[in-house]
């Protein structure tokens, strides 16, 4: 067991469990220890480095290298307090050690106190020797405070410093993102571009950048350059392929996203992004084949599932929508929007009471539009159920106040319970808003002779 990772060519791990096979105590100096723990750390050997780091100890004690190696399992097992204790022990002996500062950021980090992380990562930056690693932790930290104008003028460092640090970049264009400064990312990309001309990640972005500010012919020459620059970069053509289909080069933006599927594994969104172009084209049933096969691979998008919904719900075709819209909620029973084309579907098709639970089930998740309290309301109407309605009925006017809609509904619900003034007052506010609809005449007959 102890030998599954072993490397052949690493005596001191070879030596280390033969050593445990035959419970002999032999000796290590203190960097083959440094080696075998790391070793064990790398492949999630955690006993084994536990193991192997007790003995070190023994034989090396107070050796600081090693000492920081038991810190960072205390990490590793989330044993904070112990770990900062320890690291405390090692500043008095190495006051002016890197990972000391490191690790005690990482640990505050942890405890999510961000402004004290940032703390020990300055002192690690005086004493570090790689200064690019730690201007990006520390941007890292101002992100999860927030701070994106502060976060962003660490990783601009990292970028001035190294241009192919893609990792970084991103950091810093979600930086821009979040300050709204699409121009200044721009500037950024191009100035990267002028170091490095092939850089396939920085053309990629600016052509969603250029997107973002409704650029679309710079936007599509950019992502022809990142194409150019690699030419198996899926990214770029499916980026290609959304601006060429929002330009209305429908054509086009398939042979992109077919060029994406052949460069990579079956991807569920690049199939419903081929079928929703065959729609745009009249092409049907090479649709709903794109939208299927975007749910085989996919079970659960739901935008593939609400396309093809909507594909039969628009032709009428009640039938096949409803055997849609029940297989797509099995696999997505958390998506208002599933539940709201059920309301639709069952109401259509003269199902009340499910079309009730589905406009229940949607309400529940947070989904208040106009249309759902009046589908679920008309629901109620229809199966005689007047104080359901009326309780339904209120509920939708603390969404959408005073709306005519609602007080119609109310006022004939309240007349079948014999509360007809009540009825007649909430009818004539109504009518002051919005004259009798033919919607509501065909629900309330009565409402004719009012």
């Amino acid at each position: 067991m102890f030998d599954q990772f072993s490397e052949d060519n690493n005596p001191s791990i070879n030596k280390f469990e033969q050593m445990l096979k035959t419970n002999q105590v032999l000796f290590f100096d203190a960097l083959e220890f440094e080696s075998i723990i790391n070793h064990y750390i790398d492949f999630s050997q955690y006993k084994l480095a536990r193991k192997a780091l007790e003995m070190s100890i023994a034989q090396h004690p107070r050796n600081v290298e090693l000492m920081l190696l038991e810190s960072e399992l205390l990490l590793f097992n989330g044993s904070f307090d112990e770990a900062l204790s320890l690291l405390l022990e090692i500043e008095q002996i190495s006051p002016y050690h890197e990972e000391v500062f490191l690790q005690r950021a990482s640990i505050y980090s942890k405890k999510k106190n961000h402004s004290m992380a940032i703390e020990f990562l300055e002192k690690a930056l005086d004493l570090t020797d790689d200064e690019v690693e730690v201007w990006n932790l520390i941007g890292m930290e101002y992100i999860f405070l927030e701070d994106y104008f502060k976060a962003k003028s660490f990783f601009l460092k990292c970028i001035e410093e190294n241009p192919y640090d893609y990792q970084s970049l991103h950091n810093l264009l979600y930086c821009y993102e979040q300050l709204e400064e699409d121009l200044e990312a721009i500037g950024t990309l191009n100035n990267i571009l002028e170091t490095n001309p092939y850089s396939e990640i920085a053309w990629h972005q600016l052509g969603k950048l250029y997107v973002n500010i409704e650029k679309n012919e710079e936007a599509l020459s950019a992502f022809e350059f990142a194409i150019i620059s690699d030419d198996s970069f899926t990214g770029a053509y499916i980026e290609k392929g959304k601006l060429l289909e929002k330009m209305g080069r429908i054509n086009e933006a398939i042979d992109n996203y077919e060029i994406s599927l052949q460069l990579n594994d079956p991807n569920a969104y690049v199939n419903h992004r081929i079928g929703k172009s065959h729609l745009k084209l009249g092409n049907d049933d090479l649709a709903v084949q794109f939208f299927k096969q975007s749910i085989k691979l996919e079970p659960n998008h739901e935008k593939s599932w609400i396309s093809l919904v909507d594909f039969f719900l628009k032709k009428k075709e009640y039938l096949k929508a409803r055997y849609y819209v029940r297989k797509s909620i099995l696999a997505n029973g958390d998506s208002a929007d599933l539940w709201q084309r059920s309301a639709e579907i069952y109401f259509e098709m003269n199902f009340y009471e499910e079309a009730s639970l589905a406009c229940d089930n949607q309400v529940e998740l947070g989904q208040h539009d106009l249309k759902t309290w009046v589908i679920w309301m008309d629901s109620l109407i229809h199966l005689k159920e007047w104080d359901q309605a009326i309780e339904v009925g209120e509920k939708a006017l603390e969404h959408h106040n005073n709306k005519a809609s609602f007080l119609y509904r109310l006022a004939g619900c309240k007349m079948r319970i014999g509360m007809k003034k009540e009825g007649l007052k909430l009818f004539e506010k109504a009518k002051q808003n919005l004259p009798l609809p033919s919607k509501i005449n065909h629900l309330f007959p009565e409402f004719t002779k009012i």
